[in-house]
């Protein structure tokens, strides 16, 4: 399957919900349009939207039922907000994605897997029966995972001192009465040999999470892949209810099962973090209300304990009842980007976020999903993601990723330094070229 034309997987490899996954190829078009300005959530919006035009028919009732798989960057904003915020070094494209009607949907609870092709796509590919073969002889011919060559150190691109210095300087922030609380981040990259799909099957098995990705991209020329182990999920629409699921807190998992429940219980019992939750829950129930019939935005959950292969979370969930007329794209820009990785307020914490760090983030923690022609859609938060772009030379890269954190006035900054350190430990052995787990906590 390697050979295709823009592979997209969306992988529910681990934790809850896991019903589905999708592995979508040979998209219809794979550029979301023309690169679109800073500040524009609706322009990036329209183009995903108007994607699904052109396709027309009847939707099945499945997970997905044929349409737009995308990804949007961080740095497009606040829907109908002017913010200044910075590009990423990488000048990453702001919106990627396209049509797709050829894919493969994996029913984890039924243990099944269908294969779907558009029958008349218009592009002059071949015929269904034909693409129906050469899918078939691909899925039964053995094929070897490739290696994970480094080829230079794991480069952590912010000192220590100076992201403990940013911690502090939010901490001013928010006494000065600005926020009251923000997301810091700081990057790592490194350079590979390796195809970006190996790459993905080493984050895959050593940091299984509900909302992985590989989602191989092309705009302007351009073309790259993101290969992300989120627990997060922005946004899930059902075509009635419209949910959310803000994560907030943070814990170590143990192999020793006494301490894990020991930490998982702190957890629980901290009014730090169960305090960090609320401003976020808050924070998304204004979201959602902006859009959501008057009465039905509720929270339930508040708080799950959350626990994935390397960490504890605490969760919550938020939904609401959209008003009629509203799509999914309503719905997505009116809670984009996700609060949890931003703050809140989240507008002052954005402008926040963009001083303290000094430049964009590209597709961390923008998001990245479906939106299919039955107008369902499911997004996750770009957390835990590896970003690559091709190297010099055919088979060689760079992998970027980010490492965060909420702060608060509570904040400690050795103590969230470390959580950072925690979050990225199993992205960083999925690129050392020799990342095997045995025996740890799943």
């Amino acid at each position: 399957m390697r050979e295709h034309d823009g592979i997209v997987l969306l992988h529910s490899a681990a934790g809850e919900p896991r019903r589905f996954s999708l592995l979508a190829f040979d998209p219809l078009c794979d550029d979301a349009g023309p690169p679109v300005e800073p500040r524009q959530t609706h322009d990036g919006l329209r183009e995903l939207r108007s994607l699904l035009e052109p396709a027309g028919g009847d939707a099945p009732p499945q997970y997905f039922a044929g349409g737009v798989l995308a990804a949007l960057a961080y740095d497009l904003g606040v829907q109908g907000e002017s913010l200044a915020l910075p590009r990423d070094v990488d000048l990453t494209p702001l919106v990627v994605g396209g049509l797709y009607t050829d894919y493969l949907l994996f029913d984890h609870e039924r243990d099944e897997i269908f294969l779907v092709l558009g029958d008349e796509p218009g592009d002059g590919r071949a015929a269904a029966t034909e693409r129906e073969a050469r899918v078939r002889a691909e899925l039964e011919a053995p094929r070897a995972e490739g290696l994970v060559t480094p080829l230079g150190p794991l480069v952590r691109e912010l000192d220590g001192s100076m992201h403990r210095a940013r911690v502090e300087a939010a901490r001013e922030r928010i006494a000065a009465g600005e926020i009251y609380q923000a997301n810091l981040a700081h990057a790592f990259h490194r350079e590979l040999e390796a195809d970006p799909v190996d790459i993905y099957l080493q984050l895959a098995r050593i940091n299984p999470a509900p909302f992985m990705a590989h989602f191989a991209w092309r705009s302007g020329g351009r073309h790259g892949a993101m290969l992300s182990a989120s627990p997060e999920l922005l946004l899930d629409f059902d075509g009635r209810i419209a949910r959310t699921r803000p994560i907030k807190g943070t814990a170590a998992r143990h192999t020793d099962p006494a301490l894990d429940a020991a930490a998982a219980g702190d957890l629980l019992a901290s009014e730090k973090d169960r305090a960090e939750l609320a401003m976020i829950v808050d924070l998304e129930r204004n979201d959602f209300g902006r859009v959501a019939v008057p009465g039905t935005v509720r929270v339930d959950g508040f708080p799950t304990l959350s626990s994935y292969a390397s960490v504890h979370h605490l969760s919550a969930d938020v939904s609401a009842e959209p008003r009629p007329g509203l799509d999914a794209g309503d719905l997505l820009a009116a809670c984009f980007p996700g609060g949890s990785i931003s703050g809140a307020p989240k507008l002052a914490s954005m402008e926040a976020i963009a001083a303290l760090e000094g430049e964009g983030r590209g597709f961390f923690t923008g998001s990245l999903g479906l939106w299919d022609l039955a107008g369902r859609a499911t997004f996750n938060i770009l957390i835990r993601t590896l970003c690559w772009t091709p190297g010099s030379r055919a088979g060689t890269g760079r992998v970027r990723y980010h490492v965060g954190g909420g702060i608060t006035w509570g904040s400690d900054p050795a103590a969230e330094e470390r959580e950072t350190m925690v979050k990225g430990e199993r992205l960083a052995r999925a690129l050392d070229g020799s990342a095997q787990v045995v025996g740890e906590t799943a």
